[in-house]
Order: structure tokens, then C-alpha cells, then sequence
């Protein structure tokens, strides 16, 4: 199987590429020897490589940011998913894109389901729900949330830096849904490439959190470890008292069942996963 990969750099291409099937034949590129923007760079690549399979890992992911550059998110996250699909479609390759909890507007009191209503808040959520539109129904579209991984920029490592620099942190409580470990995130999405899946599936790791659960989370497992060397107090606040450009969904759970079901296994708990990223943080220094 061979199978090209975008945003190779980023924290779920750089998981795909650790924990890549055996017999694969992975041509992983960042965005300096693939612009997905450029709809010619795209053709000419995939013409060149002829995949099997195109994993899209490339995004603009800077929620707030799109507000104000909703051209430069509407580029990356739904223009380039149709210049995707179309030379994928041109030599007989199937897609697989990566999406977000971000699709849906938060009102549900139930975990989404992968057919539910999409009402995306934000800049950013809109132009994810268009990128799912461009993938196509032959397409593999795997929703996922609150992705992070050891040696990037996410809000797990945001918090590790804040708790050493500060005395005290304010964190929303009012926003839940489920952090995810990119590394299962990326076995989940190799199986369902390995097994032809279509259509849209849903994956984050089990149980539920508020961003305020999933930071005094992080302090309590770091210090464990001794990545931290002090405690500090972390406050619950609701949303209004920490305005951002970007509108939250409040509940954005996913429902993963049906690719648990489509799997055949269970899926681990964030905060085992989280156990497992912040050892990786601490061996990297």
C-alpha cells in the first residue's frame, strides 16, 4: 500500500509516520516540498507518486487566529481538501481527512454521533465542515479533539510551561469534551485506512473532561513524575470570564461507538494517554 502524507511535520503526521503499518510505502511531506494550496503542486505530485492513499494531516489550527484570516483557514482547510480529492480521484487513490469536534454547535446534552447535524461557531469550524464537504463521499473523514503530543505547541505543553512560569492559573470549566493522544489518534486511523473504510468516523480517547479537568490533570501526572517541581492553584472559570475571538461549542463529546464497533477494540482513557505523552515530554527535556 502505498500512501502519501501531508503535513508530515505536524503532531498527527509525525504520529502517523511513528507507528506506520508494516508494507506501507509512506511518502510523508511537509509543506516545503508540498504546498496543498497550490492546486498544481498537488496534481504534479500525486501524478508523480500515484498513492493508493492521500492522508491529509495538514491544517490551519489557529482557532482564534482564523477569525481574522478566514481566507488563509478557508485555503488550507477546505480548498485544499478539493485539490486533495480531485487528483486523488484522478488516479483512482482514496482520501483520508482529518476533522474536528469543532463541526458541531455544542448544544447537544449527547456525544455527537458521526450523522448528527453539524453547526459550527467559529471561522475555523466552518472551514473544517467545508473541508469534509470537498473530501467527497468516497472519502475517509475521521473527526477527532483536543489533539496534542510530546515536542509541539498544543495545550498540553502550553500548561507545562505556564505552571513553571506563574502562580496560579484560571482555566475554563465550562467547555467539555475529550483530549486526545495523537498517537492513538493515528493507530486509529491507520486501521481504518488498512480496512477501506468510507465515510465519517469518530475518534478521541475515552471519557470526558473540561479544559479545567484536563489541566489540574496535567499538574497532578507531571508532578508525579517530577516534570514539575511545585504546585500551583488552578481556578475554574466559566467562558465569559476568559473571552476569545472564537466562539467554543460547550459539549462538543464525540460518540465513538461505531468505530470502536468498526475496530473491534476499546479505546484507552485520556488520562492514561496523557501519562504516556508527558514521559515522552520529559525524555525529550
Amino acid at each position: 500500500m502505498k500512501v502519501l502524507l501531508t503535513g508530515a511535520n505536524g503532531q498527527v503526521g509525525r504520529a502517523l509516520q511513528a507507528c506506520m503499518p508494516n508494507g506501507t510505502d509512506l511518502i510523508a511531506l511537509d509543506r516545503l516540498h508540498l504546498d496543498v494550496t497550490d492546486q498544481l503542486d498537488v496534481q504534479r505530485i500525486v501524478d508523480e507518486r500515484q498513492p493508493d492513499w492521500i492522508i491529509n494531516a495538514a491544517a490551519y489550527t489557529a482557532v482564534d487566529r482564523a477569525e481574522d484570516d478566514a481566507s488563509a483557514a478557508q485555503l488550507l482547510n477546505a480548498d485544499a481538501v478539493s485539490f486533495l480529492a480531485e487528483a486523488a480521484a484522478g488516479c483512482g487513490a482514496r482520501l483520508a481527512q482529518i476533522s474536528t469536534d469543532f463541526v458541531f454547535d455544542g448544544q447537544s446534552e449527547l456525544a455527537y454521533k458521526p450523522a448528527d447535524r453539524r453547526g459550527p461557531l467559529s471561522v475555523y469550524g466552518s472551514t473544517k465542515m467545508a473541508g469534509e464537504d470537498a473530501a467527497g463521499a468516497e472519502a475517509l473523514i475521521v473527526r477527532t479533539s483536543w489533539v496534542y503530543a510530546a515536542g509541539h505547541a498544543n495545550f498540553v505543553t502550553t500548561m507545562l510551561r505556564l505552571m513553571k512560569e506563574r502562580d496560579g492559573l484560571r482555566v475554563v470549566s465550562d467547555q467539555i469534551g475529550a483530549p486526545t493522544y495523537a498517537g492513538s489518534l493515528a493507530k486509529v486511523i491507520w486501521e481504518l485506512v488498512k480496512g477501506g473504510k468510507r465515510g465519517v468516523f469518530h475518534y478521541c480517547d475515552a471519557g470526558e473532561a473540561s479544559w479545567y479537568d484536563f489541566a489540574v490533570a496535567i499538574q497532578e501526572e507531571a508532578l508525579a513524575i517530577g516534570l514539575l517541581d511545585r504546585s500551583i492553584p488552578i481556578t475554574a472559570i466559566c467562558s465569559e470570564e476568559y473571552p476569545t475571538p472564537a466562539k467554543r461549542p460547550k459539549f462538543s463529546r464525540l460518540d465513538c461507538s461505531a468505530t470502536s464497533e468498526a475496530l473491534g477494540r476499546g479505546f484507552p482513557d485520556w488520562r492514561d494517554n496523557l501519562r504516556v505523552m508527558l514521559k515522552q515530554e520529559q525524555a525529550l527535556g
